[in-house]
């Protein structure tokens, strides 16, 4: 996942790049030179500091997630063990809906 979006970020920088030049080459030059580049150390510690917090809680959100999806195997395993006590016609009707290892 990290690959795709660094190479998602990487072809975005690229395209922003290949425009801006493009630009300057038009006699815009004087325009793009006004920013200071002063402002860009700023701009990427923010820019870093927004990737690092949507990181943060993508990650606290996916562990939940993961336990909710290891509890209720848990659970479904535990109704198919269980299910070894019901009557013969019950425990098979249990035994056909396991999918079984994958």
């Amino acid at each position: 996942m990290a690959i795709i979006v660094f190479g998602c970020t990487f072809l975005i920088t690229g395209t922003i790049h290949a425009a801006v030049m493009r630009l300057a080459m038009e006699g815009r030059g004087r325009s793009f030179k006004a920013v200071s580049p002063g402002l860009l150390p700023p701009l990427g510690i923010i820019f870093g500091l927004f990737v690092a917090f949507t990181a943060a809680q993508v990650w606290n959100d996916n562990e939940p997630a993961q336990s909710a999806v290891n509890r209720e195997a848990g659970s479904l395993r535990t109704v198919l063990v269980m299910s070894a006590t019901f009557p013969g016609d019950i425990e098979a009707r249990f035994r056909a809906l396991d999918p079984g290892p994958h």
